[in-house]
């Protein structure tokens, strides 16, 4: 299997990303992309499940959406920062998949370690195309770099119109059980206090301008070129 991708997505934890972009994630599959995630952490600190649990539902995640790749950098959860270790680690993996378009968190997020990740991901993707950095590896010039919302959001730069995708999303979602679910034995947290309902509705929001059912929204910090209107 060729390791090329045409998209590679960075979440800090499994299910940072089907959170933001599932459907267009699960739209660009079914179109012939090569898509990929690479989560930053395990999600060792998460209040409900466990990591071993986690790992599980992000394979079944990652079948659903047609994913060619999905890693895990094992970096420490609620530990991300800006050192060259960790620059190194997320740029690696850019060199090693190659891929045309990378994705990250949003820039804002009320989760420190979406926005460390969002930082480290815009780091590496330029490290990536410097030839004399890291030198055994060769470099990699990512097209376009575009941000998702996960928690926090905006007026979004773009939207992708996900209407006929959007259950693949609600079903990716729900392979994470032990995130999303209230258990008997399990902690109360915003993501099983009707989480998933809000990014239903927000997705629907999101739509709602250009009349289509559910979109998925992106922000940029350059410009993106289109080839007609």
């Amino acid at each position: 299997m060729s390791k090329g991708l045409d998209i590679l997505i960075f979440g800090a934890h499994a299910d940072d990303a089907e959170i933001g972009m599932a459907a267009t994630i699960a739209k660009h599959v079914q179109a012939g992309y090569k898509v990929g995630i690479c989560d930053l952490t395990e999600a060792e600190l998460s209040s409900n499940g466990n990591v071993e649990l986690r790992k599980q539902e992000a394979d079944k995640a990652s079948n659903v959406l047609g994913l060619e790749v999905r890693t895990n950098l094992g970096l420490p959860d609620r530990g991300l920062y800006m050192t060259p270790e960790h620059v190194a680690a997320v740029t690696s993996v850019i060199r090693e998949y190659a891929p045309r378009v990378v994705f990250a968190p949003y820039w804002e997020d009320r989760h420190p370690d979406h926005v460390a990740c969002s930082k480290l991901v815009e780091e590496a993707v330029f490290n990536a195309k410097l030839r004399n950095w890291m030198p055994d590896k060769p470099a990699v010039l990512v097209e376009d770099l575009y941000f998702y919302f996960i928690n926090d959001w905006r007026t979004p730069d773009l939207i992708v119109d996900v209407s006929d995708h959007y259950e693949i999303k609600m079903k990716s979602l729900m392979c994470y059980e032990s995130q999303f679910t209230p258990a008997k034995d399990g902690v109360a947290t915003p993501l099983t206090q009707g989480y998933v309902e809000r990014v239903k509705a927000r997705d629907a929001l999101l739509g709602q301008r250009k009349l289509i059912p559910y979109a998925e929204g992106f922000a940029v910090k350059t410009p993106y070129k289109v080839h007609l209107f």
